[in-house]
């Protein structure tokens, strides 16, 4: 059992930025950060695989979020720029042991809050 524990989230002026941490308990070969914004659907908004050599970005978010990972730490971060009202969510991490890409996400964090005022 992998355990995902969530940090860095708050409220935070539209234009502004917050890093989100994930701290992990043990490796995983994928990991991602997920949202849902109150009324709509839970979104993929990026990917990250061991390496770090693969990424990938919801639309919505490329050129402003930067998805990394420390693994000597085992925890992924990501960095939001240019936040937008749009962005205010509740985000969650996720990991997979599989890096296969249709895989289930396996292991989940409690998800934590972002509010971007306008």
């Amino acid at each position: 059992q992998v355990q995902l524990v969530e940090s860095g989230g708050g409220l935070v002026q539209a234009g502004g930025s917050l890093r989100l941490s994930c701290a992990a308990s043990a490796r995983t070969a994928i990991m991602a950060w997920f949202r849902q914004a109150p009324g709509k659907e839970r979104e993929l908004v990026a990917t990250i695989s061991w390496s770090g050599g693969s990424k990938s970005y919801a639309d919505s978010v490329k050129g402003r979020f930067t998805i990394s990972r420390d693994n000597a730490k085992n925890t992924m971060y990501l960095q939001m720029n240019s936040l937008k009202p749009e962005d205010t969510a509740v985000y969650t991490c996720a990991a997979k042991s599989s890096s296969a890409s249709w895989s289930r996400y396996n292991y989940w964090g409690q998800g934590i809050q972002v509010t971007v005022s306008s």
